[in-house]
């Protein structure tokens, strides 16, 4: 299927490597023209790299950590007008919420929800006024399912959710939608990061700990990078001009609810 954005720009955020990466790819695939931000130059410059040589589109890094305000400004001043936004962040620390201090709920809602709120004030207006445009953000399945240690996350996220509940039916008539990806258990290096941690102090390897969790998913393996960017590139194209305000989860089925 042709998505229909060939030529079209793209602003994608945390795009070094996970699934930020496989969003980048995905696109590049359809011909749509990158900029690509993280904060580790090293490891951007090889996805621009990869990127490159396997797609004949543009492709711009930007070194820079998004969720600080010069950080977004050196970042639109790279990409001022995207026809989509891809925005993405690492999710907080887990732990006791009583541990959290109030600095602690600030970084959590500056990277998790404050800085796409940014990212979307200073894009959607230009998208509605050329009559297209399309903004994915990467979230988490724990705004549909919490989860008790993540209190930064669930609660920075939900708010990010709410607020693109609100907005993406304020610009789908001008043809911009916006929606949120929520993704589940993905074989990427957070993933392998957090059975590492689990596995310290515990009595279980992080092999077990890995493949208990994998025999968890009705799916029975964990997602890939590709199948997640090709979602993203689905929600982004031209034939995806009726979805908008929606919370997609990807995690294999993971999650019981019936809605």
């Amino acid at each position: 299927m042709d998505l229909g954005i060939r030529g079209k720009s793209a602003l994608v955020c945390g795009a070094s490597r996970g699934l930020g990466f496989g969003c980048a790819e995905a696109l590049a695939a359809e011909g749509v023209h990158l900029t690509i931000v993280a904060r580790n130059a090293a490891v951007l410059e090889q996805a621009a790299a990869t990127l490159r040589t396997a797609y004949a589109v543009t492709i711009t890094p930007v070194v820079a950590d998004i969720t600080m305000p010069e950080g977004r400004a050196q970042v639109l001043a790279a990409c001022p007008q995207p026809d989509i936004l891809i925005t993405n962040a690492g999710g907080p620390p887990a732990g006791d919420f009583r541990e959290w201090s109030r600095d602690d709920w600030i970084a959590a809602l500056d990277a998790n929800m404050l800085t796409p709120i940014e990212l979307i004030k200073a894009t959607v207006d230009g998208m509605m006024a050329r009559g297209f445009g399309r903004i994915v953000n990467i979230t988490s399945n724990s705004v549909k399912a919490p989860i008790d240690s993540l209190g930064l996350s669930n609660g920075a996220r939900a708010g990010l959710t709410g607020f693109v509940a609100g907005l993406a039916r304020k610009t789908v008539a001008q043809g911009v939608t916006i929606n949120n990806l929520l993704p589940g258990a993905f074989d990427t290096d957070r993933l392998t990061a957090i059975f590492n941690a689990a596995a310290q102090g515990s009595d279980r390897s992080a092999a077990d700990i890995r493949e208990r969790r994998r025999m968890a998913i009705p799916a029975c393996r964990f997602g890939t990078r590709q199948e997640f960017g090709a979602a993203c590139a689905f929600l982004c194209s031209a034939h995806a001009g009726y979805i908008t305000g929606q919370n997609i989860l990807l995690d294999g089925g993971a999650y019981p609810g019936t809605y």
